[in-house]
């Protein structure tokens, strides 16, 4: 059967019109700002490695990329945006092992962080150091420990948000130690490291970035690292595991994107973020503030967050922990 010229015509221009729109919904760099969101406040672990590496990105990709800083929820907030955003690649995700493996074991979120993220590459990893402030006359993990037993319930610990790793920190000490010290959450590393500081709080399970130059100055004294080895830069502060053997509460930050972003945008800016990270003076810079750059494979992401997502969900449940 023959058809109508015009029925052959609109065909046509429709199928144009769909391959005009899916190159437009592909096009790299996004013509829209291509904006870095980050779930914590600015001057903190996450702000100060997005910063680095945002930098390094516009120079590459000619196009400015805008740090965006989100807090609120121990970084879920920003995740829930990001799960949410346009999925054009304009919008990436500064992700961090709260909100995307531990938080979703603790608390009822608006989003689910293996389905409504892609995952780009991993950016940054490091460990958390445990600090005190100086006037608490604390110089060791066993006298931190000693006290929390002399007086329980009265030495607290700051953490960047309900469900982040510098939480759970807190509480994996709490339980191999069989001591109790309390929570407090903060909205970022920023703020809870000027209230120990100023000494309204005890400790606080800091990211190198913030914590480094205090324990330099002598106003913070470091007790403990929470990684399995001693870091580079801080080689005379021991590991917890050190006194409790297969402790391992480590930090990390990894870029995705809204889970509908197009596969060929998805694997674009992972050669542009593996470019980044891998750019000498950004390596350099970052292991200036205690992080690592650690680029790789999407699928290597995929896999290591639904790793981490199992790990984190079974010592929830088996240390029975929960958040205020």
């Amino acid at each position: 059967m023959k058809l109508p010229k015009w029925y052959v015509a609109s065909f046509i221009a429709a199928g144009l019109g769909l391959s005009m729109t899916a190159s437009k919904a592909q096009e790299f760099p996004p013509k829209r700002p291509v904006t870095m969101v980050v779930g914590f406040a600015a001057g903190g672990s996450a702000d100060i490695a997005a910063r680095i590496i945002a930098k390094k990105l516009s120079e590459n990709i000619g196009q400015n990329v805008v740090v965006d800083n989100k807090p609120g929820a121990g970084g879920n907030l920003a995740h829930g945006q990001v799960a949410n955003g346009p999925a054009d690649g304009s919008m990436l995700l500064f992700g961090s092992i709260g909100p995307l493996t531990i938080s979703p074991h603790l608390m009822k979120l608006r989003y689910d962080p293996l389905k409504d993220l892609a995952p780009i590459t991993m950016g940054v990893v490091f460990p958390n150091v445990l600090v005190v402030p100086a006037s608490t006359g604390i110089k060791t993990l066993a006298e931190y420990v000693a006290r929390a037993k002399r007086e329980p319930g009265k030495l607290d610990f700051a953490s960047t948000g309900p469900g982040s790793a510098s939480h759970l920190a807190g509480e994996l000490l709490n339980d191999v130690a069989h001591i109790s010290t309390v929570h407090i959450p903060y909205k970022g590393g920023a703020p809870a490291l000027q209230d120990v500081l100023g000494g309204r709080v005890a400790s606080f399970y800091a990211a190198p970035p913030t914590a480094l130059p205090h324990i330099e100055s002598g106003k913070l004294i470091a007790l403990a690292t929470t990684g399995l080895t001693r870091p580079a830069y801080l080689p005379n502060v021991p590991t917890v595991a050190e006194s409790y053997p297969g402790f391992n509460a480590t930090n990390w930050y990894a870029f995705l994107a809204p889970a509908k972003t197009p596969q060929p945008l998805l694997d674009r800016w992972n050669l542009e973020l593996v470019k980044a990270l891998n750019a000498p003076e950004v390596r350099d810079n970052l292991l200036k503030h205690g992080q690592t750059a650690t680029p790789g494979k999407r699928e290597e992401l995929g896999k290591f967050i639904g790793d981490e997502y199992a790990k984190w969900g079974r010592i929830i449940q088996e240390r029975k922990i929960t958040i205020e």
